[in-house]
Protein backbone atom coordinates (compact mmCIF):
# COMPACT_ATOMS: atom_id res chain seq x y z
CA UNK A 1 0.00 0.00 0.00
CA UNK A 2 1.45 3.20 -1.21
CA UNK A 3 0.55 6.62 1.24
CA UNK A 4 0.59 10.36 -0.42
CA UNK A 5 0.41 13.26 1.45
CA UNK A 6 -1.09 16.48 -0.52
CA UNK A 7 -0.08 19.42 1.06
CA UNK A 8 -2.16 23.39 0.39
CA UNK A 9 1.20 25.23 1.81
CA UNK A 10 -0.58 26.09 5.17
CA UNK A 11 1.92 26.67 7.53
CA UNK A 12 -1.02 25.10 10.07
CA UNK A 13 0.19 21.42 8.29
CA UNK A 14 3.36 21.79 9.70
CA UNK A 15 2.78 23.63 13.08
CA UNK A 16 -0.41 21.11 13.92
CA UNK A 17 1.31 17.97 12.47
CA UNK A 18 -1.60 17.21 9.64
CA UNK A 19 -1.58 16.80 5.22
CA UNK A 20 -4.22 18.71 3.73
CA UNK A 21 -5.05 15.49 2.05
CA UNK A 22 -4.09 11.79 2.53
CA UNK A 23 -4.80 9.23 -1.05
CA UNK A 24 -4.52 5.54 0.39
CA UNK A 25 -5.51 2.57 -1.90
CA UNK A 26 -7.65 4.44 -4.45
CA UNK A 27 -8.91 6.51 -1.31
CA UNK A 28 -8.61 10.39 -0.66
CA UNK A 29 -9.34 11.70 2.63
CA UNK A 30 -9.10 15.24 3.06
CA UNK A 31 -8.85 17.28 6.08
CA UNK A 32 -11.38 19.40 7.34
CA UNK A 33 -11.08 22.91 5.07
CA UNK A 34 -12.34 26.45 5.45
CA UNK A 35 -13.08 28.94 3.63
CA UNK A 36 -9.19 30.90 3.86
CA UNK A 37 -8.78 32.62 0.69
CA UNK A 38 -5.19 31.90 -0.47
CA UNK A 39 -4.91 34.95 -3.24
CA UNK A 40 -6.26 37.55 -0.64
CA UNK A 41 -4.58 35.86 2.30
CA UNK A 42 -8.00 36.98 4.98
CA UNK A 43 -11.05 34.87 5.92
CA UNK A 44 -14.41 36.62 4.24
CA UNK A 45 -17.28 38.06 6.24
CA UNK A 46 -20.04 35.59 5.15
CA UNK A 47 -20.65 32.24 5.72
CA UNK A 48 -21.61 31.72 1.56
CA UNK A 49 -18.27 32.81 0.06
CA UNK A 50 -16.68 30.77 3.19
CA UNK A 51 -18.48 28.08 1.46
CA UNK A 52 -17.53 28.34 -1.79
CA UNK A 53 -13.46 29.14 -0.82
CA UNK A 54 -13.50 25.92 1.06
CA UNK A 55 -15.19 23.64 -1.51
CA UNK A 56 -12.06 25.42 -3.83
CA UNK A 57 -9.59 24.68 -1.36
CA UNK A 58 -10.90 21.00 -1.91
CA UNK A 59 -11.42 20.48 -5.23
CA UNK A 60 -7.51 21.50 -5.73
CA UNK A 61 -6.52 18.83 -2.75
CA UNK A 62 -8.81 16.57 -4.79
CA UNK A 63 -7.12 17.32 -8.38
CA UNK A 64 -3.99 16.78 -6.85
CA UNK A 65 -4.94 13.53 -5.76
CA UNK A 66 -6.27 12.91 -9.10
CA UNK A 67 -9.93 12.95 -8.92
CA UNK A 68 -12.53 15.97 -8.17
CA UNK A 69 -15.83 16.72 -6.18
CA UNK A 70 -17.62 13.50 -8.29
CA UNK A 71 -15.51 11.29 -6.90
CA UNK A 72 -17.00 11.99 -2.71
CA UNK A 73 -18.52 9.25 -1.31
CA UNK A 74 -18.52 10.90 2.08
CA UNK A 75 -18.72 14.83 3.50
CA UNK A 76 -18.94 16.03 6.77
CA UNK A 77 -19.96 19.86 7.40
CA UNK A 78 -19.12 21.42 10.54
CA UNK A 79 -20.93 24.97 11.09
CA UNK A 80 -21.03 26.68 14.85
CA UNK A 81 -24.12 28.20 13.82
CA UNK A 82 -26.57 25.69 12.72
CA UNK A 83 -29.13 28.66 11.51
CA UNK A 84 -26.52 30.20 8.72
CA UNK A 85 -26.35 26.31 7.24
CA UNK A 86 -29.62 26.85 4.65
CA UNK A 87 -27.71 29.70 3.26
CA UNK A 88 -25.18 26.96 2.13
CA UNK A 89 -27.44 24.53 0.71
CA UNK A 90 -27.89 26.24 -2.74
CA UNK A 91 -23.97 26.33 -3.21
CA UNK A 92 -23.39 22.63 -1.73
CA UNK A 93 -26.33 21.03 -3.79
CA UNK A 94 -24.54 22.40 -6.67
CA UNK A 95 -20.95 21.13 -5.90
CA UNK A 96 -21.84 17.64 -5.31
CA UNK A 97 -24.73 17.22 -7.74
CA UNK A 98 -23.02 14.79 -9.46
CA UNK A 99 -21.51 12.62 -6.60
CA UNK A 100 -24.45 13.54 -3.84
CA UNK A 101 -22.51 11.73 -0.98
CA UNK A 102 -23.54 10.68 2.29
CA UNK A 103 -23.54 13.56 4.43
CA UNK A 104 -23.60 15.04 8.31
CA UNK A 105 -23.89 18.70 9.23
CA UNK A 106 -22.49 19.00 12.65
CA UNK A 107 -22.74 22.18 14.66
CA UNK A 108 -19.57 22.95 16.53
CA UNK A 109 -17.40 26.02 17.27
CA UNK A 110 -14.19 26.13 15.11
CA UNK A 111 -10.75 26.92 15.45
CA UNK A 112 -11.36 30.72 15.06
CA UNK A 113 -14.15 32.80 15.57
CA UNK A 114 -14.12 34.07 11.80
CA UNK A 115 -14.57 30.87 10.57
CA UNK A 116 -18.32 30.11 9.77
CA UNK A 117 -18.04 26.62 8.33
CA UNK A 118 -15.43 23.62 7.85
CA UNK A 119 -16.10 20.82 5.48
CA UNK A 120 -14.43 17.04 4.97
CA UNK A 121 -14.51 14.78 2.28
CA UNK A 122 -13.72 11.18 1.43
CA UNK A 123 -13.47 10.49 -2.42
CA UNK A 124 -12.70 6.90 -4.28
CA UNK A 125 -10.34 7.29 -7.07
Amino acid sequence: MTTRRISSGSTFEDSIGYSRAVVTDGWVFVSGTTGYDYATMSMPADIETQCRNTLDNIQKALNDAGCSLDNVVRVRYIVPDPTEWPNCWPIVSQAFATARPAATMIAAALQNPDMKIEIEVTAKI
